[in-house]
Protein backbone atom coordinates (compact mmCIF):
# COMPACT_ATOMS: atom_id res chain seq x y z
CA UNK A 1 0.00 0.00 0.00
CA UNK A 2 2.73 2.51 1.02
CA UNK A 3 4.65 1.80 -2.30
CA UNK A 4 1.36 2.62 -3.85
CA UNK A 5 1.25 5.57 -2.58
CA UNK A 6 4.40 6.59 -3.09
CA UNK A 7 5.05 5.65 -6.27
CA UNK A 8 1.57 8.16 -7.05
CA UNK A 9 3.02 10.53 -5.13
CA UNK A 10 6.53 10.28 -7.48
CA UNK A 11 4.07 10.54 -10.63
CA UNK A 12 2.75 13.45 -9.20
CA UNK A 13 5.58 15.11 -8.65
CA UNK A 14 6.76 14.03 -12.10
CA UNK A 15 3.62 15.50 -13.97
CA UNK A 16 4.39 18.43 -12.35
CA UNK A 17 7.87 19.76 -12.97
CA UNK A 18 8.66 17.71 -16.14
CA UNK A 19 8.64 18.16 -19.52
CA UNK A 20 8.72 15.04 -21.76
CA UNK A 21 10.66 13.51 -18.74
CA UNK A 22 13.17 16.72 -18.29
CA UNK A 23 13.18 18.75 -15.44
CA UNK A 24 12.16 21.97 -16.02
CA UNK A 25 14.56 25.06 -15.25
CA UNK A 26 13.90 27.25 -12.35
CA UNK A 27 12.32 30.12 -14.10
CA UNK A 28 10.17 28.28 -15.86
CA UNK A 29 9.02 26.75 -12.74
CA UNK A 30 8.79 30.34 -11.00
CA UNK A 31 6.44 31.05 -14.57
CA UNK A 32 4.43 28.18 -13.61
CA UNK A 33 3.70 28.66 -10.07
CA UNK A 34 2.53 32.29 -10.76
CA UNK A 35 0.60 31.16 -13.09
CA UNK A 36 -1.05 28.75 -10.74
CA UNK A 37 -1.51 31.07 -8.20
CA UNK A 38 -3.31 33.69 -10.83
CA UNK A 39 -5.62 31.29 -12.15
CA UNK A 40 -6.85 30.03 -8.83
CA UNK A 41 -7.43 33.17 -7.50
CA UNK A 42 -10.35 33.46 -10.70
CA UNK A 43 -10.99 30.60 -10.06
CA UNK A 44 -12.04 31.49 -6.32
CA UNK A 45 -13.51 34.79 -7.57
CA UNK A 46 -15.38 32.52 -9.86
CA UNK A 47 -16.81 30.74 -7.68
CA UNK A 48 -17.85 33.39 -5.34
CA UNK A 49 -19.82 35.35 -8.17
CA UNK A 50 -21.47 32.35 -9.13
CA UNK A 51 -22.31 30.85 -5.40
CA UNK A 52 -24.13 34.46 -5.14
CA UNK A 53 -25.89 34.15 -8.47
CA UNK A 54 -29.10 32.63 -6.74
CA UNK A 55 -31.13 34.71 -4.88
CA UNK A 56 -30.05 34.28 -1.25
CA UNK A 57 -32.78 33.43 2.00
CA UNK A 58 -32.17 37.05 2.98
CA UNK A 59 -33.03 38.69 -0.60
CA UNK A 60 -35.70 36.55 -1.21
CA UNK A 61 -37.29 37.24 2.29
CA UNK A 62 -35.86 41.25 2.60
CA UNK A 63 -38.64 41.63 5.60
CA UNK A 64 -38.41 38.87 7.40
CA UNK A 65 -35.79 40.14 10.37
CA UNK A 66 -37.37 43.51 10.84
CA UNK A 67 -41.09 41.86 10.84
CA UNK A 68 -39.66 39.68 13.46
CA UNK A 69 -37.86 42.11 15.35
CA UNK A 70 -41.06 44.07 15.66
CA UNK A 71 -43.07 41.26 16.69
CA UNK A 72 -40.94 40.44 19.31
CA UNK A 73 -40.59 43.96 20.95
CA UNK A 74 -42.17 44.83 23.79
CA UNK A 75 -41.63 49.02 23.06
CA UNK A 76 -45.23 50.57 23.74
CA UNK A 77 -44.46 52.89 21.12
CA UNK A 78 -43.21 50.11 18.51
CA UNK A 79 -45.88 51.39 15.76
CA UNK A 80 -44.46 55.28 15.52
CA UNK A 81 -41.02 53.84 15.67
CA UNK A 82 -41.64 51.02 12.75
CA UNK A 83 -42.90 53.71 10.86
CA UNK A 84 -40.04 56.79 12.14
CA UNK A 85 -37.59 54.24 10.77
CA UNK A 86 -38.80 53.80 7.51
CA UNK A 87 -37.56 57.23 6.64
CA UNK A 88 -34.09 58.50 5.69
CA UNK A 89 -33.17 61.64 4.39
CA UNK A 90 -36.33 62.14 2.28
CA UNK A 91 -40.02 60.26 1.92
CA UNK A 92 -39.24 58.93 -1.70
CA UNK A 93 -40.75 55.49 -1.24
CA UNK A 94 -38.27 53.12 -2.18
CA UNK A 95 -38.35 49.80 -0.86
CA UNK A 96 -40.76 48.03 -3.31
CA UNK A 97 -38.11 48.84 -5.86
CA UNK A 98 -35.37 47.62 -3.98
CA UNK A 99 -36.96 44.45 -3.11
CA UNK A 100 -37.81 44.34 -6.84
CA UNK A 101 -33.98 45.04 -8.14
CA UNK A 102 -32.49 42.33 -6.04
CA UNK A 103 -34.90 39.74 -7.59
CA UNK A 104 -33.90 41.10 -11.00
CA UNK A 105 -30.51 40.67 -10.85
CA UNK A 106 -30.59 37.19 -9.60
CA UNK A 107 -31.87 33.79 -10.17
CA UNK A 108 -34.87 32.97 -7.68
CA UNK A 109 -38.20 34.22 -6.75
CA UNK A 110 -38.77 37.49 -4.48
CA UNK A 111 -41.78 36.65 -1.38
CA UNK A 112 -44.84 37.83 -2.53
CA UNK A 113 -45.84 38.32 0.73
CA UNK A 114 -42.22 40.51 1.51
CA UNK A 115 -43.33 42.18 -1.68
CA UNK A 116 -46.53 43.56 -0.13
CA UNK A 117 -44.72 44.40 2.72
CA UNK A 118 -42.31 46.56 0.93
CA UNK A 119 -45.76 48.44 -1.19
CA UNK A 120 -47.43 48.87 2.21
CA UNK A 121 -44.31 50.41 3.83
CA UNK A 122 -43.79 52.53 0.44
CA UNK A 123 -47.00 53.85 1.32
CA UNK A 124 -46.44 55.08 5.01
CA UNK A 125 -43.57 57.07 3.52
CA UNK A 126 -46.35 60.35 2.73
CA UNK A 127 -45.58 63.90 3.01
CA UNK A 128 -47.82 64.43 5.75
CA UNK A 129 -46.27 61.58 7.95
CA UNK A 130 -43.06 62.88 6.83
CA UNK A 131 -43.86 66.44 8.11
CA UNK A 132 -45.45 65.24 11.34
CA UNK A 133 -42.12 63.32 11.93
CA UNK A 134 -39.68 66.12 10.97
CA UNK A 135 -42.18 67.88 13.87
CA UNK A 136 -41.50 65.36 16.19
CA UNK A 137 -37.69 65.35 15.90
CA UNK A 138 -37.83 69.16 15.98
CA UNK A 139 -39.53 69.13 18.99
CA UNK A 140 -37.50 66.45 20.71
CA UNK A 141 -34.83 68.78 20.24
CA UNK A 142 -36.57 71.40 22.10
CA UNK A 143 -37.52 69.18 25.02
CA UNK A 144 -33.66 67.90 25.31
CA UNK A 145 -32.60 71.96 25.60
CA UNK A 146 -34.47 72.33 28.29
CA UNK A 147 -34.21 69.05 30.42
CA UNK A 148 -30.50 70.58 29.75
CA UNK A 149 -31.24 73.93 30.89
CA UNK A 150 -33.50 72.27 33.75
CA UNK A 151 -30.19 70.06 34.97
CA UNK A 152 -28.01 73.20 35.09
CA UNK A 153 -30.58 74.93 37.43
CA UNK A 154 -30.52 72.36 40.07
CA UNK A 155 -27.21 71.95 40.04
CA UNK A 156 -26.65 75.74 40.61
CA UNK A 157 -30.12 75.63 42.95
CA UNK A 158 -28.53 72.99 44.93
CA UNK A 159 -25.51 74.96 45.35
CA UNK A 160 -27.71 77.96 46.65
CA UNK A 161 -29.29 76.53 48.91
CA UNK A 162 -26.08 75.04 50.62
CA UNK A 163 -24.89 79.01 51.01
CA UNK A 164 -28.21 79.97 52.38
CA UNK A 165 -27.61 77.21 55.25
CA UNK A 166 -23.82 78.69 55.42
CA UNK A 167 -25.17 82.03 55.65
CA UNK A 168 -23.71 83.28 52.71
CA UNK A 169 -25.25 86.33 51.96
CA UNK A 170 -26.88 87.05 48.01
CA UNK A 171 -24.45 89.96 47.17
CA UNK A 172 -21.70 87.15 47.33
CA UNK A 173 -22.99 84.14 45.77
CA UNK A 174 -21.37 82.55 43.10
CA UNK A 175 -24.89 81.16 41.29
CA UNK A 176 -26.60 83.55 39.20
CA UNK A 177 -30.05 82.60 40.45
CA UNK A 178 -31.60 82.49 43.54
CA UNK A 179 -33.00 79.58 44.79
CA UNK A 180 -37.20 81.29 44.72
CA UNK A 181 -36.04 82.06 40.80
CA UNK A 182 -34.76 78.33 40.10
CA UNK A 183 -37.29 76.83 41.33
CA UNK A 184 -39.32 78.76 39.53
CA UNK A 185 -38.11 78.31 36.28
CA UNK A 186 -38.12 74.74 36.92
CA UNK A 187 -41.57 74.56 37.16
CA UNK A 188 -42.40 76.88 33.89
CA UNK A 189 -39.59 74.40 32.27
CA UNK A 190 -41.13 71.32 33.06
CA UNK A 191 -44.94 72.45 32.00
CA UNK A 192 -43.30 73.14 28.78
CA UNK A 193 -42.00 69.75 28.37
CA UNK A 194 -45.41 68.21 29.13
CA UNK A 195 -47.09 70.08 27.04
CA UNK A 196 -44.21 69.50 24.20
CA UNK A 197 -44.44 65.50 25.21
CA UNK A 198 -48.22 65.50 24.87
CA UNK A 199 -47.88 67.07 21.47
CA UNK A 200 -45.25 64.44 20.53
CA UNK A 201 -47.86 61.91 21.56
CA UNK A 202 -50.65 63.61 19.69
CA UNK A 203 -48.73 63.69 16.20
CA UNK A 204 -47.38 59.96 16.84
CA UNK A 205 -50.97 58.76 17.19
CA UNK A 206 -51.97 61.14 14.33
CA UNK A 207 -49.31 59.30 11.82
CA UNK A 208 -50.55 55.82 13.57
CA UNK A 209 -54.25 56.04 12.81
CA UNK A 210 -53.59 57.23 8.98
CA UNK A 211 -54.82 54.88 6.41
CA UNK A 212 -51.84 53.96 4.89
CA UNK A 213 -49.77 53.71 8.57
CA UNK A 214 -53.06 51.79 9.52
CA UNK A 215 -52.11 49.10 6.67
CA UNK A 216 -49.16 48.40 7.16
CA UNK A 217 -49.02 47.80 11.13
CA UNK A 218 -52.30 45.32 10.14
CA UNK A 219 -49.99 43.45 7.96
CA UNK A 220 -47.14 43.64 10.77
CA UNK A 221 -49.91 42.54 13.48
CA UNK A 222 -50.71 39.41 11.05
CA UNK A 223 -49.00 36.22 12.56
CA UNK A 224 -50.23 33.93 10.36
CA UNK A 225 -48.56 35.65 7.59
CA UNK A 226 -45.36 36.08 9.56
CA UNK A 227 -45.69 32.26 10.22
CA UNK A 228 -45.61 32.12 6.67
CA UNK A 229 -42.12 34.17 6.06
CA UNK A 230 -40.61 32.33 9.06
CA UNK A 231 -40.93 29.08 7.11
CA UNK A 232 -39.90 29.70 3.73
CA UNK A 233 -36.91 31.57 5.37
CA UNK A 234 -36.21 28.50 7.38
CA UNK A 235 -36.61 26.24 4.20
CA UNK A 236 -34.73 28.75 2.15
CA UNK A 237 -31.98 28.72 4.78
CA UNK A 238 -32.01 25.13 4.52
CA UNK A 239 -31.55 24.41 0.61
CA UNK A 240 -29.38 27.54 -0.01
CA UNK A 241 -25.79 25.80 0.86
CA UNK A 242 -26.82 22.56 -1.48
CA UNK A 243 -27.86 25.32 -4.38
CA UNK A 244 -24.48 27.59 -3.71
CA UNK A 245 -22.98 24.08 -3.88
CA UNK A 246 -24.19 22.61 -7.30
CA UNK A 247 -23.81 26.06 -8.77
CA UNK A 248 -20.07 26.18 -7.65
CA UNK A 249 -19.46 22.49 -9.06
CA UNK A 250 -20.86 23.54 -12.21
CA UNK A 251 -18.39 25.94 -12.92
CA UNK A 252 -15.63 23.38 -11.84
CA UNK A 253 -16.90 20.28 -13.35
CA UNK A 254 -16.31 21.61 -17.19
CA UNK A 255 -12.83 23.31 -16.29
CA UNK A 256 -11.85 20.00 -14.97
CA UNK A 257 -13.20 18.06 -17.65
CA UNK A 258 -11.49 20.61 -20.65
CA UNK A 259 -8.54 20.07 -18.30
CA UNK A 260 -8.49 16.50 -18.47
CA UNK A 261 -9.25 16.08 -22.35
CA UNK A 262 -6.72 18.49 -23.06
CA UNK A 263 -3.93 16.58 -20.62
CA UNK A 264 -5.04 13.16 -22.05
CA UNK A 265 -4.46 14.47 -25.70
CA UNK A 266 -1.28 16.64 -25.08
CA UNK A 267 0.01 13.00 -23.70
CA UNK A 268 -0.81 11.22 -26.13
CA UNK A 269 0.71 13.87 -28.80
CA UNK A 270 3.10 14.44 -27.19
CA UNK A 271 2.53 17.80 -26.67
CA UNK A 272 5.12 17.78 -23.09
CA UNK A 273 4.37 21.75 -22.34
CA UNK A 274 0.71 21.53 -23.09
CA UNK A 275 0.55 18.35 -20.67
CA UNK A 276 2.14 20.17 -18.08
CA UNK A 277 0.37 23.45 -18.27
CA UNK A 278 -2.91 21.38 -18.53
CA UNK A 279 -1.81 19.43 -15.08
CA UNK A 280 -1.06 22.15 -13.09
CA UNK A 281 -4.77 23.43 -14.00
CA UNK A 282 -6.14 20.16 -13.28
CA UNK A 283 -4.37 20.72 -9.93
CA UNK A 284 -5.33 23.94 -9.35
CA UNK A 285 -9.18 23.11 -10.10
CA UNK A 286 -9.87 20.62 -7.90
CA UNK A 287 -8.31 22.00 -4.90
CA UNK A 288 -11.38 24.57 -4.77
CA UNK A 289 -13.51 21.49 -5.90
CA UNK A 290 -12.25 19.24 -2.80
CA UNK A 291 -12.43 22.54 -0.77
CA UNK A 292 -15.97 23.32 -1.36
CA UNK A 293 -16.54 19.50 -1.16
CA UNK A 294 -15.83 19.63 2.68
CA UNK A 295 -17.48 23.00 3.12
CA UNK A 296 -20.82 21.77 1.66
CA UNK A 297 -19.98 18.41 4.10
CA UNK A 298 -20.09 21.05 7.16
CA UNK A 299 -23.24 23.44 6.10
CA UNK A 300 -25.02 21.65 3.59
CA UNK A 301 -27.84 19.21 3.46
CA UNK A 302 -25.86 16.51 4.61
CA UNK A 303 -24.64 18.45 7.81
CA UNK A 304 -28.40 19.54 8.55
CA UNK A 305 -30.10 16.20 7.75
CA UNK A 306 -27.68 14.86 11.04
CA UNK A 307 -27.75 17.84 13.30
CA UNK A 308 -31.57 17.11 12.74
CA UNK A 309 -31.56 13.68 13.56
CA UNK A 310 -29.04 13.96 16.76
CA UNK A 311 -30.92 17.10 18.11
CA UNK A 312 -34.39 14.77 18.16
CA UNK A 313 -33.18 11.84 18.93
CA UNK A 314 -30.62 12.84 21.39
CA UNK A 315 -31.50 16.25 22.28
CA UNK A 316 -28.52 18.63 23.72
CA UNK A 317 -25.84 16.03 22.76
CA UNK A 318 -24.86 17.42 19.48
CA UNK A 319 -21.16 16.91 19.77
CA UNK A 320 -22.50 13.20 18.29
CA UNK A 321 -22.77 14.72 14.90
CA UNK A 322 -18.93 15.32 15.29
CA UNK A 323 -18.72 11.41 15.71
CA UNK A 324 -20.66 10.69 13.16
CA UNK A 325 -18.64 12.91 10.67
CA UNK A 326 -15.54 11.13 12.36
CA UNK A 327 -17.13 8.21 11.35
CA UNK A 328 -19.01 8.67 8.13
CA UNK A 329 -16.07 10.59 6.31
CA UNK A 330 -13.72 7.92 6.31
CA UNK A 331 -16.19 5.50 5.03
CA UNK A 332 -17.19 7.61 2.34
CA UNK A 333 -13.55 7.72 1.36
CA UNK A 334 -13.51 4.26 1.07
CA UNK A 335 -16.33 3.74 -0.95
CA UNK A 336 -14.44 6.19 -3.58
CA UNK A 337 -11.73 4.93 -3.63
CA UNK A 338 -12.65 1.28 -4.25
CA UNK A 339 -15.16 2.77 -7.12
CA UNK A 340 -11.77 4.53 -8.36
CA UNK A 341 -9.66 1.67 -8.37
CA UNK A 342 -12.25 -0.88 -9.60
CA UNK A 343 -14.07 1.11 -12.35
CA UNK A 344 -12.45 4.62 -12.95
CA UNK A 345 -8.86 3.78 -12.30
CA UNK A 346 -8.84 -0.08 -13.25
CA UNK A 347 -5.24 -1.04 -13.99
CA UNK A 348 -6.40 -3.99 -16.36
CA UNK A 349 -8.86 -1.27 -18.14
CA UNK A 350 -5.99 0.99 -18.44
CA UNK A 351 -3.91 -1.34 -19.48
CA UNK A 352 -5.96 -2.76 -22.31
CA UNK A 353 -6.86 0.54 -23.52
CA UNK A 354 -3.19 1.31 -24.01
CA UNK A 355 -1.81 -1.79 -25.58
CA UNK A 356 -4.46 -1.04 -28.28
CA UNK A 357 -3.55 2.64 -28.75
CA UNK A 358 0.51 1.51 -28.95
CA UNK A 359 1.46 3.24 -25.52
CA UNK A 360 3.26 2.07 -22.62
CA UNK A 361 1.31 0.80 -19.97
CA UNK A 362 2.89 2.68 -17.37
CA UNK A 363 3.19 6.28 -18.55
CA UNK A 364 0.54 6.03 -21.47
CA UNK A 365 2.74 7.56 -24.01
CA UNK A 366 2.86 6.65 -27.42
CA UNK A 367 5.60 3.69 -27.95
CA UNK A 368 6.55 1.69 -30.95
CA UNK A 369 5.03 -1.97 -30.71
CA UNK A 370 8.29 -3.71 -31.06
CA UNK A 371 10.24 -1.62 -27.89
CA UNK A 372 10.74 -3.75 -24.97
CA UNK A 373 10.91 -0.66 -22.88
CA UNK A 374 9.36 2.76 -22.84
CA UNK A 375 11.92 5.07 -24.16
CA UNK A 376 9.67 7.86 -22.35
CA UNK A 377 9.65 6.13 -18.86
CA UNK A 378 11.70 3.24 -18.92
CA UNK A 379 9.37 0.62 -18.15
CA UNK A 380 9.44 -2.65 -19.41
CA UNK A 381 6.40 -3.98 -21.22
CA UNK A 382 6.59 -7.41 -21.04
CA UNK A 383 5.90 -10.29 -18.36
CA UNK A 384 6.99 -14.52 -19.35
CA UNK A 385 3.64 -16.15 -19.59
CA UNK A 386 3.92 -19.20 -16.82
CA UNK A 387 2.27 -21.86 -19.03
CA UNK A 388 4.00 -21.29 -22.47
CA UNK A 389 6.70 -18.93 -21.24
CA UNK A 390 6.50 -16.71 -24.45
CA UNK A 391 6.53 -13.27 -23.61
CA UNK A 392 2.98 -11.51 -23.07
CA UNK A 393 1.88 -7.98 -22.04
CA UNK A 394 2.38 -7.02 -18.60
CA UNK A 395 -1.55 -6.26 -16.79
CA UNK A 396 -3.64 -8.11 -19.28
CA UNK A 397 -5.62 -10.54 -18.27
CA UNK A 398 -4.80 -13.60 -20.66
CA UNK A 399 -1.69 -14.59 -23.02
CA UNK A 400 -1.89 -13.72 -26.68
CA UNK A 401 0.46 -16.47 -27.25
CA UNK A 402 -1.50 -19.25 -25.56
CA UNK A 403 -4.55 -17.88 -23.65
CA UNK A 404 -3.54 -19.04 -20.46
CA UNK A 405 -5.15 -16.52 -17.25
CA UNK A 406 -1.99 -14.41 -15.93
CA UNK A 407 -1.66 -14.06 -12.45
CA UNK A 408 -0.47 -10.43 -11.30
CA UNK A 409 1.38 -9.97 -8.13
CA UNK A 410 3.42 -6.53 -9.11
CA UNK A 411 1.41 -2.99 -7.51
CA UNK A 412 2.09 -1.07 -10.88
CA UNK A 413 0.59 2.58 -10.44
CA UNK A 414 -1.53 3.78 -13.52
CA UNK A 415 -1.61 6.90 -14.47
Amino acid sequence: MFTSIRHYFDRFLNNSRKVNNEPLNKFSLIVIIFVDIFILINVFIGLNDISNWHISPYQTYPCYTEWENYQKSTNKDKDYQMIADSFSYDNTPRYQRQYQQIADNHLGQLSEICLNYGELKDGVLSDANYQDSKKINSIQGKISNLEAANTRIRNQYDSTLLEKIAGQSPENSINQVGAEKAKQELDKNTRQIANLKKEIADLKQQIVNRKESSNFLALLKDKGKLDTVAEGYKSASFWYPSIQFAFQAMFLIPLIIIGLLVHRFSQNRGYGLVALISWHLLVVFFIPLLLKVLEFLQVGVVFNFLYNVVARIFGGLLFLVSYLYILFIPLFGWMIIKVCQGIIFNRKTQAAKRVQKSQCINCGKNIKSFHAHCPHCGYYQYVECHNCHELTYKKLPYCYHCGTEQNFNEEVGMG
